[in-house]
């Protein structure tokens, strides 16, 4: 499957979808306008464009179009964890992590559930 690269305006929109959907671009209006005041020009653009993208799908409902996600929630994240990853930290888990608690901290339940999770992490062998 095709990697689908959200922006960061993107990401607004498929929120409002994952949380409920199919969803019309007038109930998408609703739901979007009180956050970032978007018009119902901006949300049919950034459709078109999550469309083209192939993040979002639509079908004919009685009176408009019903539009859904193509992809899960947890995919794009990944994904997008991933995008993140090879930018910022030429692929290195260890460095991302150390960054985030170098510059926030973490907690004592954090520790240890970060703690058991790498203790049942399959090993990868490590690349050239």
């Amino acid at each position: 499957m095709e990697h689908i690269q959200l922006s960061a305006n993107e990401w607004k929109l498929m929120e409002l979808l994952w949380k409920k959907e199919p969803q019309t671009i007038t109930q998408l209006t609703a739901g979007i306008r009180p956050l970032y005041g978007w018009t119902k020009h901006t949300v049919i653009t950034m459709l078109n464009r999550l469309e083209a993208k192939g993040a979002v799908a639509y079908r004919e409902g009685e009176r408009a179009r019903l539009y859904s996600t193509c992809i899960p929630r947890g995919r794009a994240a990944m994904e997008e964890t991933e995008t993140l990853l090879d930018r910022v930290y030429g692929g290195s888990l260890g460095l991302l992590v150390n960054a985030f608690v170098q510059q926030k901290g973490i907690t004592e339940e954090e520790r240890d559930s970060l703690l058991a999770l790498l203790n049942e992490a399959p090993v990868r062998k490590q690349e050239d």
